[in-house]
């Protein structure tokens, strides 16, 4: 079955992430997934959700457009703009009076949204579409003796109605896409709490709080990294440490950077900086 998707990186990815979005393509690539760069995809609008609710779902409905102008379903690498463009899809392809007055704003640029696209999150397809054993089966290089502490996020999850991917109580799509890849997911009452990022410039103080919590939930179960699959959560655990403790106490890092190394590509170019692969060397990428 032919797995090729519109890529959707989102803004955050793209100026402060790279690295998720070279490792993401790789590491699709190495699992047989086509990602196709669509260059006029615009801001989901998950910034304005809160203050400009139409705008928001306009852009999203854009993205939508544009990737149905090509015959493509969206695959997407951030869980706000997963949820945002989701929630956008439903909203557009249930009420037929919001799909018309979003229609009007989008044919100035000579697009028009009709339903019928799908909209993906990474760890969707990597559980539900590649699957574990599919993912299993292209391993070249497990990563055996990897403890790593998973991290879902918020919006992967939930609303569960929407979102679809698995039980948002009791999730395993992470434990079985770590244990595929030879590395042990460590088990942890902290792993669906949130990070804190959506409260950054709101309330810093509880957001490092958040962060600082499910770091030492890390340190306490002994993890050697804390794996994420959401730019908002990575930045959040690199930048949020070095606030906090002055030093970065468990690393995080990307799902498809582990993807990638497992599946025989060198540390630099999925992104992940010398320092760390010296860190763990030998013992953990066998390398």
């Amino acid at each position: 079955m032919e797995m090729r998707y519109a890529l959707f990186l989102g803004c955050n990815v793209q100026a402060r992430l790279k690295e998720y979005a070279d490792s993401a393509k790789t590491a699709l690539k190495g699992l047989g997934v086509e990602a196709v760069d669509l260059k006029d995809f615009g801001c989901c609008g998950y910034p304005l959700e809160g203050v400009d609710p139409r705008t928001a779902l306009v852009l999203s409905a854009r993205n939508l457009a544009l990737a149905q102008g090509f015959g493509l379903d969206l695959l997407v690498l951030c869980q706000c703009c997963y949820g945002t463009l989701k929630r956008a899809k439903v909203n557009c392809e249930a009420n037929q009076g919001v799909r018309d007055e979003v229609n009007r704003i989008l044919e100035r640029e000579g697009l028009k949204y009709e339903g019928g696209v799908k909209v993906l999150h990474l760890l969707h397809l990597l559980y539900k579409e590649v699957g574990p054993e599919g993912i299993k089966t292209r391993v070249k290089r497990p990563l055996t003796g990897l403890k790593v502490a998973p991290h879902y996020g918020c919006h992967a999850l939930r609303p569960s109605v929407l979102m679809e991917l698995d039980d948002p109580i009791d999730p395993k799509a992470m434990e079985e896409i770590l244990s595929a890849l030879g590395a042990e997911p460590l088990p942890w009452s902290k792993r669906l709490d949130c990070c804190g990022a959506p409260l950054l410039g709101v309330d810093d103080d509880l957001s490092l709080k958040f962060m600082k919590s499910k770091v030492e939930g890390c340190l306490e179960i002994g993890a050697d990294l804390l794996c994420v699959c959401c730019p908002y959560c990575h930045l959040q655990f690199d930048k949020g440490q070095l606030r906090t403790f002055g030093r970065t106490l468990v690393k995080p890092i990307l799902l498809t950077q582990l993807i990638g190394l497992s599946l025989g590509y060198i540390p630099e170019g999925l992104g992940i900086p010398s320092g760390q692969v010296d860190a763990l060397g030998h013992r953990v990428f066998n390398i």
